[in-house]
Parts: structure tokens; C-alpha cells; sequence
């Protein structure tokens, strides 16, 4: 396993090949496609992921946050952090994967960003909610991603 992401700081260890792969067909996908098609098409494959790898019932926000996050620990994809608001969910997502330096890090972080808009909604979906219902991405500190559902 490889760990020299983050300018060599040890971060999520990764395989070599299968990343240097995915980054490469992002990086295609991104130039060729244009960024705005390549991330409808990226949530939609957040959205395949989300049905490939359900979420149990959960009864209340904090079963949902923890079934999340017991899932994005598998996929060595950060946490988030679930906050009920009035008619909205705020979903803080943090400590997102690093792209190292295979990509560019904006690149990087909007190519999963739109993975996992459409994981969450797909997640979201599967727990009873509406398709109509948009999960849209607020804000993107590098690190940590703020979506809202609503």
C-alpha cells in the first residue's frame, strides 16, 4: 500500500494502480466531457454506489449519521456530521480523501464531491426521502463539504 499522499504526510494508504486508474479517467472525463457533464455523471454513480451499498432503516438522525459514517469508514471516505434544520438536512462531510498529487486538488474534490452529492442522496432516498428533494453542495473548504438537503 501506497501512503505518500498529502506531499508525502501519511493520510488514507491507497493501491497503486487502481488510483492512479480512477484519477486518470476523472482527469479524461473532466476535459473531454466538460467539468458540469462529468459531474452529472459522477453523481450518478454516487447514486449507483449508494444503492450497491444500502443503509439500514434508520429511525433516527443520529442511526442515519452513524450508519453513514460506519459506511464512509469503509470506503476510507471521511464522516459527516448530520444537522436538522427547519424542512432541511445539513450534511457536513469532513476529512475528505486527498487526490495526492496525481490531480489537481480543486479537480479532486469536485469529482468527489459529486460522488458523494449523489451517494447522500441515493443514501437519503433509500431511508424514505423524495427524489424531488435536491441534496446540493453549499460549500467545499477543501477538507470538508457542506451539503443541504431540501
Amino acid at each position: 500500500m501506497n501512503e505518500q499522499m498529502n506531499g508525502g504526510q501519511s493520510a488514507h494508504p491507497y493501491q497503486p494502480g487502481w488510483f492512479d486508474l480512477l484519477s486518470v479517467m476523472i482527469d479524461g472525463m473532466m476535459v473531454n466531457a466538460g467539468e458540469e457533464e462529468a459531474a452529472a455523471f459522477l453523481r450518478v454513480m454516487g447514486e449507483s454506489l449508494a444503492a450497491r451499498y444500502p443503509l439500514p432503516e434508520a429511525r433516527t438522525v443520529q442511526d442515519l449519521e452513524r450508519e453513514m459514517n460506519l459506511q464512509l469508514a469503509r470506503f476510507n471516505w471521511g464522516f459527516v456530521s448530520l444537522q436538522p434544520q427547519d424542512r432541511a438536512l445539513l450534511i457536513q462531510h469532513h476529512a475528505l480523501p486527498s487526490g495526492g498529487a496525481l490531480m489537481e486538488p480543486a479537480r479532486w474534490q469536485s469529482a468527489l464531491g459529486a460522488v458523494l452529492n449523489g451517494l447522500f442522496a441515493g443514501w437519503l432516498q433509500g431511508q424514505g426521502g423524495s427524489a424531488a428533494v435536491p441534496v446540493a453542495l453549499e460549500a467545499n473548504d477543501g477538507d470538508t463539504l457542506l451539503y443541504r438537503y431540501q
